[in-house]
């Protein structure tokens, strides 16, 4: 039924993971919204979800839709994302799109949204070797040339489904206030690729706030800019009237 055996008595935070995340670096995001008085929940998809969407990335998102929907959230809903989570969002969306009265519910529930790295389907033969290995450019070359030909190959069973993700992603049915964390460095979450997501929010009366770093990697404005990072983000969330997210002081304390 995915609902949880206690509700959460607190503001509650998504994790929507970059490909094969690490659990000691999602753990530090998680560190973050638990020690502001968080209910942290976590989800990712794998390569091969990725790669074929109907027998993976959907299923995936079917279930966190059902998830949304079957608890309460009372205190608030919060979802940040990296890199390919953006996709997974857009494949959510395209689930709650097709019985929106059944599904409202759950964009209700959203009341802030952070977008860290957002990856547009487009870059994606660029974004997956770079996940899958990060140091060893013969792999990624190799591994880029079949992303090229999978999206060729398999438009309909692949990358149809990409494109209408994307589609969902730049509509964007939730109208809550928006963070976007990018850098002028990322080939993979591009500026180019985040303005455009953000100025279509905007015209359909999104408050959106970029912070966008010189020089930073892909899913790695945290690890380099921590101090930045970690205000410009509690400035979004404080900006949501979050109930039990403390005051700055203590913040400082826990950090």
């Amino acid at each position: 039924t995915c609902r949880l055996k206690q509700q959460c008595d607190r503001p509650a935070v998504l994790i929507i993971s970059w490909l094969n995340a690490r659990q000691k670096h999602l753990a530090k995001y998680a560190q973050l919204y638990i020690d502001q008085g968080f209910d942290v929940f976590c989800t990712h998809i794998t390569p091969w979800q990725l790669l074929w969407p109907v027998k993976g990335t959907q299923l995936v998102a079917a279930e966190i839709v059902k998830f949304l929907k079957n608890n309460d959230f009372k205190h608030g809903l919060v979802l940040h994302g990296f890199s390919v989570g953006g996709y997974l969002w857009g494949e959510c969306l395209v689930h709650i799109a097709r019985d929106l009265p059944n599904y409202q519910v759950v964009l209700d529930r959203v009341i802030g949204q952070v977008w860290d790295s957002a990856a547009d389907i487009t870059e994606i033969s660029v974004g997956v070797p770079k996940a899958l290995f990060p140091k060893n450019p013969t792999l990624q070359s190799a591994l880029k040339k079949y992303m090229l030909y999978h999206m060729k190959a398999f438009h309909e069973p692949a990358t149809s489904h990409y494109i209408r993700s994307s589609q969902m992603f730049h509509t964007n049915l939730l109208r809550c206030p928006a963070l976007f964390l990018i850098s002028k460095t990322d080939p993979v979450g591009t500026v180019e690729a985040n303005t455009r997501v953000k100025d279509s929010w905007e015209q359909s009366g999104v408050k959106t706030t970029v912070k966008c770093w010189d020089r930073s990697p892909h899913v790695g404005h945290f690890m380099k800019h921590r101090d930045e990072y970690v205000d410009v983000l509690f400035h979004h969330l404080r900006q949501l009237n979050l109930p039990s997210l403390k005051q700055d002081a203590l913040l400082r304390a826990k950090l």
